[in-house]
């Protein structure tokens, strides 16, 4: 008898020990709740009647192992700066590495600067993730050939957090095809050359986000000088010239 209930006892212990390891701890539902938050506020927001001297946007930028994260492809590191209008805050900056499990090829390596003994300590996916959210919040986000940042977020967001990723995320091409409605995709450096922007520590990602702001301002001056006063209007004379 006393071995039955010292059985019960210890499978009883078992399931209750499972089933506690099983729930989420108080640090992953407060990260739930934040993104929540995140989420409600995006809804709320309506970035395209927002002034452009006003629009606030955070220019970001991802170095990735490859160009494909529907094959196993993952992001290296993030970097990103604020912008409100035109005016570029340096001084509000995010940068970091994200750890990998993928070796880094040769290529990638001699690209980015970045090699594998420097991921060996850097955040986890999850980690690394949350940190950019509580950086950018809800704010619309910037970049250059964004369906590559895009495509990469989406999938980083799904396999370490487990939900969507929402925020929009508006291309340098946006703004440039106001002043040159035929320019086809072309490299951030030619871009930034075309701008008279000096081209320094190319694939750094905190170093081409801070470029692409520079771009994304040059380009937002010219439509207020074009007379155009919100993003709403961009998109409906872009809308017309096709």
């Amino acid at each position: 008898m006393n071995d039955m209930i010292q059985f019960f006892r210890q499978i009883s212990g078992r399931a209750n020990s499972n089933l506690f390891a099983s729930l989420p701890n108080q640090s992953s539902l407060q990260q739930m709740a934040f993104l929540r938050e995140i989420q409600r506020e995006m809804k709320e927001k309506n970035s395209l009647d927002v002034p452009l001297k006003e629009l606030r946007v955070v220019v970001f930028d991802l170095e990735t192992t490859g160009f494909y994260p529907e094959k196993g492809d993952q992001i290296i590191s993030i970097g990103a700066v604020k912008m409100t209008g035109s005016q570029l805050k340096e001084q509000e900056t995010f940068y970091t590495l994200v750890k990998s499990n993928l070796p880094l090829s040769s290529e990638i390596s001699a690209l980015t600067n970045i090699y594998e003994k420097d991921l060996s300590t850097a955040p986890i996916a999850k980690d690394a993730l949350m940190q950019f959210f509580q950086f950018i919040k809800s704010d619309l986000l910037v970049a250059h050939h964004a369906s590559h940042e895009q495509a990469f977020m989406k999938r980083i967001t799904s396999d370490a957090l487990r939900t969507r990723f929402d925020h929009r995320i508006v291309d340098t091409s946006f703004l440039i095809r106001l002043s040159n409605p035929y320019m086809k995709s072309a490299p951030l450096e030619e871009v930034c050359e075309e701008c008279g922007i000096e081209v320094e520590n190319r694939h750094h990602a905190l170093s081409d986000a801070i470029m692409t702001a520079k771009v994304w301002r040059h380009y937002l001056q010219l439509a207020e000088e074009k007379g155009f006063r919100y993003l709403r209007q961009v998109y409906e004379h872009l809308a017309k010239i096709g």
